[in-house]
């Protein structure tokens, strides 16, 4: 049974980016949302097994919109691809529950070790 994802940025090029990497995987993915509002609704409804998660968006931001989804389901694996290079947001991040942080511009390379870290080799 393939692993269900969902992308979340606000960026449509970045989603049409990770859409496309993580298309090479056995993952459904099975919603994309722009802002962390939508996100935390997709998440509560869709009940992904991983959540791709930018830091800057609008309406709700990425580590509040983690923290909402931890208190959903604190089993949720989140991965935070961003840009911000800012050690103190990173550690937040980490601290609120994620998996991983990866910096954008992303590569193919990074998405994979990425998923295979928080998902297992099989993928």
């Amino acid at each position: 049974m393939a692993h269900k994802v969902l992308i979340v940025d606000d960026s449509q090029i970045m989603r049409d980016v990770l859409s496309k990497f993580l298309s090479n995987y056995n993952l459904e993915i099975v919603g994309t949302a722009r802002d962390g509002e939508e996100a935390v609704t997709m998440f509560r409804n869709l009940a992904p097994d991983l959540v791709t998660l930018d830091i800057t968006m609008p309406k709700i931001d990425g580590v509040a919109a983690l923290k909402e989804m931890k208190k959903i389901r604190s089993d949720a694996q989140v991965i935070i691809v961003s840009a911000i290079n800012d050690k103190s947001v990173v550690l937040k991040a980490l601290d609120a529950g994620a998996a991983l942080f990866i910096n954008k511009p992303v590569s193919e390379a990074a998405v994979r070790g990425a998923i295979e870290k928080v998902l297992g080799p099989e993928q």
